[in-house]
């Protein structure tokens, strides 16, 4: 699917109808041979053009890793930031420009480590920005080290005798924090992938999608489980809003939710069918899509994938009470209030 745009990029003003090519740069694109993130970029790419935005009017934003790179290989506005402060940038960014539509592209370090505070307050504050964050629970760019992701027992360069500490859960934790928009997907999963986008793009407000990313080199195969032609029926449960949850090869496993109100995972010939949970993503209370987060510990279990929240909320920096534009003198007021000091 494309668009036409009037004043198209690099045409003059001419009308143009956009194509994967208008959100391609000339940078020669580098990650390891069999990466994830090329799938991920290819898709990206790929789906742009629906948004019938012209590629002057995007901004992707990175943090430090592997995923940092991204920015460089879309031929729109964009800034490879410090380690952790995407969504912090692109906080300012959406506070003075509405008229852009912003994109994080971080990964599991970058974003749950150093940058956890500057995700989850742009999810609690609703910034209109869409973040992709690219787990696969290692450290990539400084050759496989553990990241807050990586499981517990995980024999990686900085932890030896295993990891010991508890693996944060992306997405339960956005949820935590009350993220209007939370969704999961893989990046061996084109049409599922470009679903989800679409789904964030739509959003009016900020949204967070975790998408499972293969490191070939440090953590090759952690979501084989989900991706493996023979495994992945098996193992992928797909939430699709108003349907019951149900997967399997002949869709004979499904989800329940017990008398003490945690959610099971039952053969469907076992119950009655109308026990089984309807996806609800448009209800307010994040409890029921919390509980779905949590059904794997890791994805070498039955695993959710798809949008798990979609609820509207007061976007920052909209309709605020007051947008007037402070004059030069008020702004000096405000400047030399209080204390000051003159230094000769």
């Amino acid at each position: 699917m494309s668009a036409v745009i009037t004043n198209g990029h690099g045409n003059g003003g001419t009308p143009h109808e956009l194509t994967k090519a208008d959100f391609q740069s000339d940078q020669e694109t580098r990650w390891c041979p069999g990466c994830g993130d090329y799938a991920v970029l290819a898709a990206v790419q790929q789906f742009m053009p629906e948004l019938g935005i012209p590629p002057e009017k995007i901004v992707f934003i990175t943090g430090v890793g592997c995923a940092g790179r991204f920015s460089y290989y879309m031929d729109t506005y964009g800034m490879h930031g410090i380690h952790g402060r995407a969504p912090a940038l692109a906080t300012g960014l959406a506070s003075a420009r509405e008229d852009l539509s912003i994109w994080v592209v971080t990964g599991d370090g970058d974003s749950l480590s150093i940058g956890g505070n500057h995700l989850i307050h742009a999810l609690r504050r609703n910034v209109p920005v869409k973040i992709l964050l690219f787990n696969n629970q290692i450290y990539g760019l400084t050759k496989g080290q553990a990241s807050p992701t990586s499981e517990i027992g995980k024999i990686t360069k900085s932890t030896p005798f295993g990891v010991a500490d508890h693996p944060f859960n992306p997405v339960a934790l956005a949820l935590g924090a009350e993220a209007t928009f939370v969704a999961r997907t893989i990046d061996r999963d084109r049409h599922h992938l470009t679903a989800v986008l679409r789904a964030a793009a739509a959003h009016d407000g900020a949204a967070l999608v975790e998408i499972y990313q293969n490191c070939p080199v440090f953590n090759d195969g952690t979501f084989d489980s989900l991706t493996d032609k023979e495994l992945r029926d098996s193992n992928q449960i797909r939430l699709e809003a108003g349907k019951p949850i149900r997967f399997g090869p002949k869709f004979e496993r499904g989800v329940i939710q017990g008398g003490d109100g945690c959610l099971v995972l039952v053969d469907v010939d076992d119950v009655d069918e109308r026990m089984l949970l309807v996806h609800d993503p448009a209800r307010s209370d994040p409890g029921l899509a919390f509980s779905l987060a949590k059904l794997a510990e890791t994805p070498a279990a039955p695993t959710p994938i798809g949008v798990f929240r979609d609820v509207p909320r007061h976007v920052y920096g909209r309709g605020a009470a007051s947008r007037e534009v402070a004059t030069e003198e008020q702004l000096a007021g405000l400047l030399t209030a209080g204390d000051t000091w003159t230094i000769a």
